[in-house]
């Protein structure tokens, strides 16, 4: 039970598990950390029925992440959620020959080892795609499975660093800033996952095959920012740090308040920039030649923003979303998750769930997104033990002897 007033779990919707729009998909995960897995778990939360593989003993480094809770990371309950979990260690040979075997009952399976590590265990995609053709393999990786940077190590920082995204990100006249949590990988993530259906849809829905598909965490960011690119090859810019600025858009930044919060202003059109003159008492600035559109405001945006910031310094926060709200302006408040726990809207939208979880007891996890009118999925249960399903899959599922599960466990392969 949280000991938190913002959250308590009892007053959370409880979470359940709907039909899904992937009941039926068979999805194996081989992968580890983040950026492969997160990928598995959406499928999980739309009925994917997803076999999590973890090392014996070990299990995923993930699990030794973040904040512990007498130890159980909480980064793991959510990561894992939906999947169940067994061993199975694919660097011995026991572990390789039980592999190619599982594919077989699989329609995807999820992997983000080095490229060549699943080759030298004799696990390349070739033999994977031999012993079952219709297999989807999503390889993640920090390079791409090719190129001369393939066989570097690649994390979620790196791929932020080196794909452009960090240089554009901070202040001005600061150093370029990582996401304080992992973007990359779940960016990542997000593209694995639809590649994985487009893939489905055309091996089942177009006669196709079973298909690599090769995600890179470089390029999935980059794809994020890709026009920049545009902005060089045309023009000669290279996009450089402006804060909390952007430099297709004006006024666009967070302004401090009277009472210490910040409040964000997007000024998409110029109906609401004229409106948010309006309500920092200053309608002469809609003719000012240096604010009468967007490309004179991009030019003049240190004027623009000292205007807005000296009305809203004398303002509370509460205040001024009002008055934007009457005034039709583009505004939010900056939030931190216990104003996010605690906010009317995610509550009227059960944004946040409650579980009864083993380790953790009652406790939140967050809605499955997006939100799908027929088939909504849900959240059967959180990430749990290592091996925890290894006996109902193995001896009931795929139908081992406990003579042969036993000598897998004593081989050191589950």
């Amino acid at each position: 039970m949280s000991k938190y007033p913002g959250l308590d779990p009892r007053e959370l919707k409880p979470a359940t598990m709907e039909k899904g729009a992937l009941d039926g998909l068979r999805v194996l995960d081989v992968a580890t950390m983040m950026a492969g897995p997160w990928a598995a778990t959406y499928l999980a939360d739309f009925g994917a029925d997803v076999v999590k593989v973890e090392l014996p003993v070990k299990g995923d480094p993930v699990r030794a992440w973040g904040s512990q809770v007498e130890g159980t990371a909480l980064a793991w309950k959510g990561l894992s959620r939906n999947k169940r979990l067994i061993t199975l260690a694919l660097n011995t040979v026991e572990g390789q020959q039980m592999l190619l075997r599982l594919v077989k009952e699989f329609d995807v399976l999820v992997e983000n080892y080095r490229p060549g590590v699943m080759e030298r265990w004799g696990l390349s995609p070739e033999k994977l795609l031999e012993a079952n053709p219709r297999l989807i393999i999503l390889r993640t990786s920090g390079y791409g499975q090719d190129g001369p940077y393939a066989p570097k190590p690649g994390f979620g920082t790196l791929a932020e660093a080196f794909s452009g995204l960090s240089y554009i990100t901070g202040a001005e006249d600061r150093p370029p800033v990582l996401s304080g949590y992992p973007l990359a990988d779940g960016v990542t993530a997000l593209a694995g996952a639809m590649a994985i259906l487009a893939a489905v849809y055309w091996r089942d829905v177009n006669g196709g095959t079973g298909q690599v598909i090769d995600n890179a965490i470089i390029e999935a960011n980059y794809r994020l920012i890709d026009y920049t690119m545009l902005d060089y090859e045309k023009l000669g810019i290279v996009r450089e740090r402006t804060g909390n600025r952007l430099g297709d858009l004006a006024p666009r930044n967070s302004y401090e308040t009277a009472d210490g919060g910040w409040v964000a202003i997007s000024g998409g059109t110029q109906g609401i920039v004229e409106r948010l003159f309006h309500c920092i008492n200053r309608p002469e600035l809609i003719d000012d030649p240096r604010f009468e559109n967007n490309a004179s405001r991009i030019k003049n945006v240190h004027a623009l923003d000292e205007a807005i910031a000296a009305w809203m310094i004398q303002h509370t926060e509460e205040h001024i979303l009002r008055v934007f709200d009457e005034q039709g302006v583009s505004g939010a408040p900056v939030n931190n998750v216990a104003q996010i726990a605690d906010n009317e809207h995610f509550r009227a939208r059960n944004l946040l769930l409650s579980i009864d979880d083993p380790e953790l007891g009652l406790t939140s996890t967050v809605h499955v997104h997006p939100r799908m009118s027929a088939t909504p999925g849900g959240v059967k249960f959180l990430g749990g033990t290592i091996g925890r399903d290894n006996e109902s899959f193995y001896l009931e599922e795929i139908g081992l002897s406990r003579e042969e599960f036993d000598a897998l466990m004593a081989a050191g392969a589950i």
